[in-house]
């Protein structure tokens, strides 16, 4: 409901206030889009994150999807505060679900949607720092608007992520997330939880194991999509990442397989 989201927005305001003297950045990036899970760091004040990626997503009832350049750019306006906007471009059977890098939950698989093109915008705040059981935690909301395809009503995404440094090379991070949806006129509920463990293997190798899924609240027929991805990153330099991620579909609605790889630069 669109009234919950409003409702996070106020409550992510209270609390970054409380945040302000909250550390912004680690000695290297950390981009949102290595898994499903966005990082629970911000850019870092007067730093800019561009995150770029391709998506192929081998649809299970219906045509392959293709999901480009998946762009999005964050910029610390403090050490506790970013800003986003970000743009989409994808062709095929169904909407990319897989990948999260724009903040949306995208639409039902089957609706055949062609092409379609988003603009993403919103910001991301930090929450928390980690202090014993308590976790490092942000709060991210985003408005997603299509430009072009079938789709032509702006929806809200609020996120809330978590997580804690569990030794010096783990690290374990969840999120749940939160989208309108309206499918004939007849509004629905999405969530969308995540977690992901990651663990570095060597100097500047970072792999990860996550689940993550997306499930409706209010539809005739309920769609209920489960993943299970594992992935590996690279630090070329501290500002400069690349990195790729596999999935599979462990329910019927889920695609069977896909593959992201992209990168992500800090200046």
């Amino acid at each position: 409901m669109r009234f919950l989201a409003i409702l996070l927005a106020a409550s992510i305001a209270i609390a970054a206030s409380n945040a302000a003297g909250q550390e912004g950045e680690g000695d290297h990036i950390e981009t949102d889009r290595d898994s499903f899970t966005p990082a629970t760091t911000v850019a870092g004040r007067e730093r800019l994150i561009v995150e770029s990626a391709y998506s192929f997503i081998d649809n299970r009832d219906v045509a392959e999807t293709h999901s480009f350049p998946e762009l999005i750019s964050r910029y610390g306006v403090s050490d506790w505060l970013e800003l986003r906007l970000g743009a989409n471009y994808e062709v095929g059977g169904a909407s990319n679900s897989v990948s999260t890098s724009g903040g949306d939950i995208d639409d039902l698989e089957g609706e055949g949607i062609e092409t379609d093109t988003r603009l993403s915008y919103g910001f991301k705040a930090a929450l928390t720092e980690q202090d014993g059981w308590v976790p490092r935690s942000v709060a991210i909301l985003q408005g997603n608007t299509p430009t072009s395809g079938k789709e032509t009503a702006t929806h809200l995404v609020a996120t809330y992520a978590w997580g804690w440094t569990l030794a010096e090379r783990w690290q374990w991070d969840s999120a749940i997330r939160y989208g309108d949806g309206a499918v004939e006129g007849d509004n629905f509920n999405r969530w969308a939880p995540s977690t992901v463990l990651k663990a570095e293997l060597f100097e500047n190798w970072t792999a990860h194991l996550e689940y993550f899924g997306i499930f409706t609240d209010g539809l005739a027929n309920e769609l209920s999509q489960s993943y299970i991805s594992p992935g590996v990153h690279y630090l070329i330099t501290p500002d400069l990442e690349v990195g790729i991620r596999v999935g599979w579909g462990v329910s019927h609605d889920a695609a069977n397989f896909f593959s992201n790889a992209g990168v992500g630069m800090r200046f």
